[in-house]
Formats: structure tokens, sequence, C-alpha cells
């Protein structure tokens, strides 16, 4: 709790301090600070004829159990073979890694075109009833995310602009991944262990950003709503997120930003018939979804001149501050975030 209400009081100094320096000279609509931290996707357009490529990394854990917003203990779920809990097996950790390469290309003002793949590695651990561990792991391609940016308004002195985000997801990433666990060699493997939704999702949003002095101040409202049950009868629920940002540009070459998030998502819909929700917490539907509020602290580099003129480096360290989830999951630990950009 004490790193929690220190990072609350650094984001309100901060965004005290923003807007008492907001006739800054130095324009944040170029440079380090002209887009949004990198934790934030489709966030701004491109003028006609520009390129875009773009690649981040993403190292997430999830470690101890929680019940709505009570932390429990793995044996309390599992209970013991003289007093049985609710299921025989409870995860104890998760890690996930994930690297997203994307492109975007604007073949007008109005209309910048996105692509994004993903590779994701899941490493998950076990506890079982007798107190026996093991890990279970799965890694491969994920799903492939097209669309568009379609800009609604700009101002004058582009220091205000808004843009639509139009896009689909496409189940490229695998949904019958298997491994080996205690009770069964080559077992398939949980819902939240597969690398791929299995459903044609889509992707609205909406996207505000504003310059005034070094500083950017944007918001962006978006969601992700499975259109169809998938080849393992099932959908993940409809998810629904809301980010606001300020990023200060401190230099030519150097940022900083904090975003405050707020993620809903709701239970899986269906149920695939060779999952036993009796055998571990992560087979019963019921236990996905839920509401999370986070704030992130972000670093961002841009480079004027010189050899790499163009590139752009940041990274963004986020801070759970509450989750109230679904049933029994792992609770997100803090994470971290880091990616590069080149526009030409």
């Amino acid at each position: 709790m004490h790193i929690r209400s220190l990072a609350v009081c650094l984001a309100a100094l901060t965004c005290a301090g923003a807007f008492a320096d907001l006739a800054n000279h130095h324009p944040a609509s170029i440079g380090p600070a002209s887009h949004a931290p990198i934790g934030v996707m489709g966030d701004h357009t491109h003028q006609a004829g520009e390129w875009m490529l773009s690649y981040r990394f993403m190292d997430m854990r999830m470690e101890g159990l929680v019940e709505g917003t009570d932390q429990v203990s793995a044996a309390s779920v599992t209970g013991s073979m003289m007093m049985p809990g609710s299921v025989m097996v409870a995860p104890t950790r998760m890690d996930m890694q994930m690297q997203m390469l994307g492109v975007m290309y604007a073949p007008s003002d109005a209309l910048t075109l996105m692509l994004m793949t993903s590779h994701k590695r899941f490493s998950m651990d076990h506890i079982t009833r007798m107190g026996a561990t093991f890990t279970t792991e799965a890694e491969g391609l994920g799903d492939t995310k097209v669309g568009g940016l379609i800009r609604l308004y700009e101002s004058a002195d582009s220091s205000h602009r808004i843009h639509l985000n139009a896009g689909l997801s496409l189940p490229t990433g695998s949904i019958d991944e298997k491994d080996d666990t205690p009770a069964m060699a080559d077992a398939k493997l949980p819902y939240g262990m597969q690398l791929g939704s299995g459903s044609v999702e889509l992707l609205p949003g909406i996207t505000w950003q504003a310059y005034s002095g070094a500083y950017n101040l944007g918001a962006q409202l978006s969601a992700a709503l499975p259109l169809e049950r998938n080849d393992n009868d099932y959908r993940l629920g409809n998810s629904a997120a809301l980010t606001v940002w300020v990023a200060r540009k401190a230099t030519d070459y150097l940022s900083y930003s904090l975003r405050l998030s707020g993620e809903s998502q709701g239970k899986i819909d269906g149920a695939r018939d060779d999952l036993n929700p009796k055998m571990v917490t992560t087979a019963n539907t019921d236990n996905y979804g839920g509401d999370r509020l986070s704030l992130s602290y972000g670093l961002n580099a841009y480079i004027p001149e010189g050899r790499l003129q163009g590139h752009r480096f940041a990274l963004e360290y986020t801070l759970p501050l509450h989750q109230d989830l679904n049933g029994v999951q792992l609770e997100r630990e803090p994470y971290l975030s880091a990616g590069w950009q080149l526009a030409f």
C-alpha cells in the first residue's frame, strides 16, 4: 500500500506541474512528446505517404490468487485430501512475454492504415491438492490486428486532434495449445494459456490529443468485441478500456509521461467440452474478466540528428492500483513495457 500511495502522490504532483507550466516554450507537438506513451496503440495518424515501423516488448507477471478484491491462498482453493476444495489444482504464478511488430502507412492525410502481429510466450506454475507442483508452457504467434485511423478533426495550428480507431483482430493465434500435466500427457491448456482468441473481434475506439507548451495531453477510449464463438464453442468476454495521459518534453531528446488506465472485461461466453472446470481454476469460465485500474510512468527518447535520426525509444512501468476480478484469478503484478518506432 505504501508504494501505491507514493505512486498516487507522484501522479498528483506531475499533473499539477503540467498545468502550472503549460506556457513552456518547447513545443510538444514535435520531438519526444509528440506520441503517446508506448503502452498506447493507435495514438497518432500520419501525413500522406508516410510509413512507420514499430516494435514493442511487454514482460508481465501475475502471482498470488484473489477472489474479487480479496487475496486467497492456493490451499483454500484446492483444500486437502481430508477436506477437498472446489478444484484439484490452483495456479500460483504466470509469466507472459509478448513481442509486437507493427507497420503503419498513410495513403492520405485523412487515413492511416495499421497492421500488427504478435508473438507470445506463457509459463504457468501450479500446485495440486497433494502439494505437488508443475509448470505448463505455450509459445507462438498471437492474433493479428488490422485497421485504420480516420482523422476527424485537427485544429488550424495542429494543437488539437481527434481520430477514430477502426480495426479487426484476426484469429491467427492458436486456441489448441497442449502441454504435459501430472494427470495427462499432451493435455489441452485452459483459456488463459491459449495464444489467440479464436474469434474475429471488432476493435472500435476514439483518440484525442492536445499540445500546449511542453505538454502532450491525451485520452483514448477503446473496446474489443468478439463477433462469434470460435471452433471450440466459446468467445472471450467483451472488453473496454479508457486511458488518459500527460507527457512533458524535457529536452529535444527526452520526455517523460504519466498515464492512468481503467479496463473492464466480461466473463467468457460458452465453454470448451474438453476442459473440466473442477480440475483447475483456469478451466472455469467464471474465473475470467473483471475490472482493473493502473498507473504507468514512461520515459521516451527521440533522436533528432545523427545516424539514428528519427528513431524513438520508450520505456513504461505500470503499477496496478486496483483489481476487482471475477471468481478466483491470479493478481497482476507491476510490469515493464519497452518499444521502438521509426517514421519515414
